[in-house]
């Protein structure tokens, strides 16, 4: 498994969970050198994070824009109010890890495309899912598996969610055995498989 370095990164992070989202951030060395904001939000429409574009900044270079993760400030865990500080350290790497995953994706898109892209996110299940599975796909290609692993575990098993929302949880985002199978195809950049590592 690769060795979690932190790297110096220039963010706004809120100091609740400054030391997760650097080591989430610490496996996406491409995101290095872009702007991104973390928000707490009391606000977030059926979500707990949510990556996104800050929509002020798409009228220039893609080069130039910021994005913004969105996160509740607290989190109903078996049926209790608590600081999502709180949570298991790993379950908020792989929640972190996975709204980083999103913003990879934003990376490669035009300002028009992305205006489609909420467009389709906001009216289409499938084009969810679509998207939900690619954030999942960029973290565990990027080392975070067992992080990405450990989120998952703690939304299904363990939190105390409703079984709709569980529901909702397995069909929109890769399930654990998609996941294990991608972490044990990982492939690196000179195309041999990647080797577990001592």
């Amino acid at each position: 498994m690769k060795k979690n370095i932190m790297m110096d990164f220039d963010r706004d992070i809120p100091v609740e969970i400054k030391e997760v989202a650097i080591k989430a951030l610490s496996y996406y060395p491409e995101l290095q050198n872009i702007r991104i904001e973390f928000i707490f939000n009391e606000n977030i429409r059926k979500s707990v994070m949510q990556a996104q574009p800050k929509f002020v900044t798409m009228f220039g270079s893609r080069k130039k824009r910021t994005y913004m993760i969105k996160i509740s400030h607290r989190f109903n865990f078996k049926g209790k109010s608590t600081p999502i500080q709180n949570l298991p350290e790993d379950v908020l790497i792989g929640w972190i890890g996975h709204e980083l995953g999103h913003i990879m994706d934003y990376l490669r898109k035009s300002n028009w495309f992305l205006i489609l892209f909420g467009i389709g996110y906001l009216t289409s299940k499938s084009f969810i899912i679509s998207a939900e599975r690619v954030a999942d796909t960029y973290a565990v290609n990027h080392g975070l598996g067992e992080y990405i692993l450990a989120t998952k575990d703690f939304i299904l098993h363990q939190a105390g969610m409703s079984e709709r929302y569980i529901k909702k949880i397995k069909k929109l985002y890769l399930p654990p055995e998609e996941i294990i199978h991608l972490m044990e195809n990982i492939v690196v950049a000179d195309g041999k498989e990647k080797k577990d590592e001592a």
